[in-house]
């Protein structure tokens, strides 16, 4: 941690700054996550100076102070520090973002755990933003074409086909049989609501 400050002052201004800093400071985040103290000083100083985005390129470094800001109860924070960091792992910043949310509802509602419909719904109410899914949020629903064939076939032949005829619908539309099964069971599900 010495060495750590020592070459940040030396750094601080040098633009950009020496990649051993930018290393060694993600190397010091994977070792100090069980020690409190020792980390929120160190996301304190590299949050404290000019250097500041470059450290948010390091996803050892994002994860930490997003945790430092979970547990100060600064989810507002820790959202903002994910939407604007450029860490290449995008899944793993779009879990530490639904970590956040699971958080907050959980300190919310004094729970210890949140059930996966909780986290379900939690996920539904905040999606995360466009800079961490440039590509988008993947859907689960099937295109329209596909939910079309699939009505007409349960409306014209049957709402409870066997296994032959979930296998050739699968094939026709390019699915898993276990897809076109449950599509069934949760469309015989819905007509009975």
């Amino acid at each position: 941690m010495k060495r750590f400050m020592a070459m940040l002052n030396r750094n601080k201004n040098t633009d950009p700054p020496p990649t051993k800093l930018l290393d060694l400071a993600g190397e010091l985040c994977q070792e100090l996550q069980s020690s409190s103290p020792g980390l929120e000083k160190l996301v304190g100083a590299m949050m404290g100076c000019k250097h500041k985005m470059y450290f948010l390129t390091n996803i050892h470094i994002v994860r930490a102070c997003v945790f430092v800001h979970i547990r100060n109860g600064q989810h507002d924070t820790a959202c903002r520090l994910l939407e604007y960091c450029k860490a290449e792992e995008k899944e793993e910043l779009v879990q530490l973002w639904h970590e956040i949310h699971y958080r907050r509802v959980m300190e919310r509602h004094q729970r210890d755990f949140l059930t996966p419909l909780q986290k379900f719904r939690c996920r539904k109410r905040n999606p995360p933003p466009i800079s961490l899914c440039p590509e988008g949020l993947k859907t689960r629903s099937y295109p329209e074409e596909v939910r079309q064939h699939l009505h007409r076939f349960a409306a014209e032949v049957t709402a409870n086909p066997d296994k032959k005829q979930r296998e050739g619908l699968a094939r026709d539309m390019n699915l898993q049989p276990a897809q076109v099964y449950n599509w069934f069971a949760n469309y015989r599900r819905r007509q009975k609501a």
